[in-house]
């Protein structure tokens, strides 16, 4: 890897086999792939069907955010999680916290008990989005877990693997348009499902990504990366090619 990368997972899916690593398991900051988690706490413990309030909390965000949450009225959980998943917005994830737990930090709890489930061991959250690194970390094995996870829950594979969304939203025209910022999907490289990007100065270029080609299910994940694109689609295709 030319480019640079600190640490890198390429892996199937479907069986978890890791097919190429580098420090799988070196902890580091990972931005907003924490809302990998984010989405997987909030699909286990509230209804799609929902409606959440948005409070005064979920407006004050900084970094990335939907931008268009209209204090006092309610907005559509799954609209939300579209608005948390395509351009990563802050305000969804904190939005989506206090729904589901009424508060960030007891929605934090549930993150880390969540992860101490899996059995992951290079995970912790200390915020709902990932835009603060400080103690928000994990590793490229942890994450690959996470991404499986997150792919075989039909609600959250179906936003992922979306370049794009129309989502029913309380604001002038009733409806909100979402893009989704994952490069692989935005160049619309071949079976592209998913996952999820981040950045902070700290993280560094961060992408989870997975890819579907006849019967293989490919995942990868790079964490501080000189060029995630170029890095995805060159581990995928020696993936693919030795299929």
């Amino acid at each position: 890897m030319k480019l640079g990368l600190k640490s890198g997972l390429l892996f199937d899916v479907t069986t978890g086999q890791v097919l190429w690593a580098r420090n799988p398991t070196q902890v580091v900051p990972i931005a907003s792939l924490t809302k990998m988690m984010t989405a997987l706490v909030v699909v286990t413990h509230a209804r799609p069907s929902a409606r959440v309030l948005i409070t005064s909390d979920a407006l004050h965000y900084t970094g990335s955010g939907v931008g268009l949450l209209p204090k006092g009225k309610r907005v559509p959980l799954t609209a939300l999680l579209y608005g948390l998943l395509l351009p990563s917005g802050n305000d969804a994830a904190i939005a989506l916290a206090d729904h589901v737990a009424h508060t960030q930090s007891d929605f934090i709890i549930l993150m880390n008990q969540r992860a101490h489930d899996m059995g992951l061991t290079c995970t912790h959250y200390t915020t709902v989005s990932g835009i603060v690194d400080a103690g928000n970390h994990s590793c490229a094995s942890d994450l690959a877990l996470i991404a499986h996870a997150l792919l075989t829950q039909p609600l959250l594979a179906n936003i992922v693997g979306s370049r794009s969304a129309i989502v029913p939203f309380p604001i002038k025209g009733g409806k909100l348009f979402l893009y989704n910022n994952n490069p692989l999907l935005v160049a619309q490289y071949p079976g592209t499902d998913g996952v999820k990007t981040g950045f902070t100065d700290a993280a560094g270029q961060c992408l989870v990504a997975a890819a579907r080609r006849g019967r293989r299910w490919l995942g990868v994940v790079l964490l501080h990366s000189g060029n995630t694109y170029a890095q995805a689609v060159q581990l995928l295709n020696a993936g693919f090619a030795k299929s």
